[in-house]
């Protein structure tokens, strides 16, 4: 697991786009799943969101391809993104 400051506030900071649609699909990712999520889908998460608002976008909007290695993850931050459950 990643630091426990890191888990909480500073995360969801960082999950704070200048995108409101995602700003939605992160926080509601870390919300949901964070938490549970084994360290290797952490550690892709947390190298997520090191790229441009612009792909991380295209990348959910399914319209540039995704690369393997995040290609699970970025099914479960779509899978949480627009629902309230």
């Amino acid at each position: 697991m990643v630091d426990a400051p890191l888990q909480s506030g500073q995360l969801r900071w960082r999950c704070r786009r200048g995108m409101k649609e995602l700003d939605i699909l992160l926080e509601r990712y870390v919300q949901r799943r964070w938490h549970e999520a084994p360290c290797d889908e952490q550690a892709a998460f947390l190298g997520l969101l090191e790229a441009q608002d612009p792909l991380i976008y295209a990348y959910c909007l399914g319209a540039t391809p995704v690369p393997d290695h995040l290609a699970a993850l970025i099914e479960r931050i779509t899978a949480y993104g627009g629902r309230e459950r």
